[in-house]
């Protein structure tokens, strides 16, 4: 198999969507890259997909609450990295599916945000031994932002009612950026920038265990870092589409 070729991130990147299934996914995905670009003078925005009703063992906690409290966590930790807006578009956590309802949904973000660079999670399954098995909704939301980047939001003939009745132009998005993947093309170096992400992840306070999280996500920057020598990083697999 021939080497992955390694990318860089676009220049100049005015702004970014994060689209992702659940309060607290961009922060374990891409928080520490996230307090980079914004940093950097990045407007970041956030899509979350699902309503986060389901993510509990407290059989005492009811759905309309979890979700409450999900979404002000979101929003604390968000302010932590230097997040712009949230957009939850409430579909129901657990039975997501990569719909054209949800796919249009996102192309309507994608239009409206106006994004050089998009980030959203593996559509793939992933069967290399990750104890974390992708969540259904992880998959769905990664897919349907796939097609709303390609080739929804860039076509005013795909979902022409945004284009006729909402006056949203098509747009092209720059650079997608899929986090959770098995062989990554894009390493960021993120030392600079870890602690703010991890703060971010520990605002989570009703999915997070700091003292368990907190070494397991360093070990992880590390070894993602480690073949291409850098301390801590993080890799994605980057889609070029200038």
């Amino acid at each position: 198999m021939s080497p992955i070729a390694r990318h860089e991130l676009i220049s100049p990147i005015e702004r970014v969507l994060v689209v992702v299934a659940h309060p607290d996914d961009a922060e374990f995905t891409a928080g520490p890259t996230i307090a980079l670009l914004t940093a950097a003078g990045a407007r970041v925005d956030y899509v979350v997909t699902t309503d986060g009703s389901k993510g509990t063992e407290d059989p005492d906690v009811i759905p309309e609450q979890l979700a409450a409290t999900r979404r002000a966590e979101q929003r604390a930790a968000a302010d932590i990295l230097g997040v712009a807006g949230i957009i939850h578009l409430d579909f129901p956590d657990g039975y997501l599916e990569p719909t054209l309802d949800l796919r249009k949904a996102i192309t309507r973000q994608i239009r409206s945000h106006r994004p050089d660079v998009v980030i959203t999670l593996n559509p793939r399954r992933r069967l290399d031994g990750n104890p974390f098995i992708g969540h259904p909704d992880h998959l769905a939301t990664g897919e349907a932002t796939l097609a709303a980047v390609y080739p929804a939001a860039r076509d005013h003939l795909n979902f022409p009612e945004l284009w006729r009745d909402e006056h949203l132009e098509p747009w092209k998005v720059r650079q997608v950026l899929i986090g959770g993947v098995e062989e990554p093309n894009l390493w960021l170096d993120v030392a600079g920038t870890f602690d703010a992400g991890m703060a971010a992840i520990f605002a989570h306070v009703s999915q997070v265990d700091p003292d368990s999280v907190g070494p397991r996500m360093r070990e992880r920057a590390r070894e993602v870092g480690e073949p291409v020598g850098i301390g801590l990083a993080q890799g994605f697999a980057s889609i070029i589409l200038e």
